[in-house]
């Protein structure tokens, strides 16, 4: 019997269940670290409708077990596991819009990363779902691929270029993780918060120029800082409608939105869609990540683990999970980490 953290019938609860037995084509994967999501509380809560409700996917480990007809992968490799893999055969994957694939969204890890084993089912490894890990890469922060592979899909999807003026609505993780591509990349770079733990950790990570949404106008910040243009990109690094409202007013026309935080379900947005359409801007989601988004977030990772791992702030054992669930929507951590 190992611990894991599932679904409950309020909120989310850890337990004892059997390590699962794998088959022909599957891995079992011991567990070291594994991301806790915005999206893992939202499934928790009931709220998250755009795939199962299965916590912990952005989890890293060991291989404990190979099933019958896996190669290339063996018994002590560190490794991450996509939770969604793609067919790359359907209408959607052969039109670039992998994550829209039925395989993808309905494929997952059994029974979640937040599990001290999970086992990897066939049509993960089959595909392509499983990624080496270098000897030299701590865990921690390996458990920052399926994030920052997030955060890279959102950015090609948005095409950013260098000396791209970009708002970042939301300083919490994924803010920063966006912050820190975008840098990268030699966009000039405005991150908004209103939490003022989340302002103290952007401005002291120098995650571009940090603007207190509370007391400042956002909109005239940007626009003071654009010639009155407003940004070109803004990413909506956070769910809530009104962060959406915020990306509205300080776009340029003809710029592009990224719509990156996941919205709770029943969200509902006041808009006039007239200025949209006179403005001719692009409202851009992006969702989830795949296997070359996340291989490009390992080798960015790997350039530069420390800068991505001053993210992470608070780990907490399977069994403090109650606690870490705390911690990250109290606001009093960035980016929390499960261990076993």
């Amino acid at each position: 019997m190992r611990k894991s953290a599932a679904p409950g019938v309020i909120g989310a609860e850890v337990s004892e269940v059997p390590v699962p037995e794998i088959g022909t084509g599957e891995l079992l994967v011991e567990m070291k670290a594994c991301g806790l999501c915005g999206t893992d509380i939202e499934k928790a809560r009931g709220e998250y409708t755009a795939a199962l409700p299965v916590l912990g996917h952005e989890a890293v480990g060991v291989v404990a077990s190979v099933g019958e007809s896996v190669v290339n992968i063996r018994e002590g490799d560190r490794v991450f596991a996509h939770h969604h893999v793609p067919c790359q055969e359907c209408y959607y994957c052969l039109h670039g819009n992998q994550t829209a694939c039925k395989k993808f969204r309905s494929s997952n890890i059994h029974p979640g990363g937040f599990s001290e084993f999970f086992r990897v089912p066939q049509w993960n490894v089959s595909k392509g779902g499983v990624l080496s890990l270098p000897s030299f890469l701590g865990f921690e922060e390996a458990s920052l691929i399926e994030p920052v592979g997030c955060c890279v899909r959102a950015l090609d999807r948005c095409n950013v270029k260098e000396g791209d003026a970009v708002l970042v609505v939301g300083a919490g993780p994924i803010g920063i993780l966006h912050s820190i591509l975008l840098l990268s990349r030699g966009a000039k770079v405005m991150i908004s918060e209103v939490s003022e733990p989340r302002l103290r950790f952007a401005e002291k990570s120098k995650a571009g120029y940090v603007i207190d949404a509370r007391k400042q106008d956002v909109t005239r910040e940007v626009s003071e800082r654009t010639a009155g243009r407003g940004a070109d990109i803004v990413i909506v690094a956070s769910g809530s409608p009104k962060a959406v409202l915020q990306a509205l007013k300080s776009i340029r026309m003809g710029g592009r939105i990224c719509l990156f935080g996941v919205p709770a379900k029943g969200s509902v947005l006041d808009y006039d869609l007239s200025e949209v359409y006179n403005s001719e801007v692009s409202l851009v989601p992006s969702y989830g990540a795949t296997d070359i988004d996340t291989t490009a977030a390992l080798s960015l990772i790997v350039a530069d683990s420390e800068k991505f791992r001053s993210v992470i702030t608070h780990t907490f054992p399977i069994s403090e999970f109650a606690k870490a669930v705390e911690t990250t929507t109290s606001g009093a951590g960035m980016k929390v980490v499960i261990t076993p």
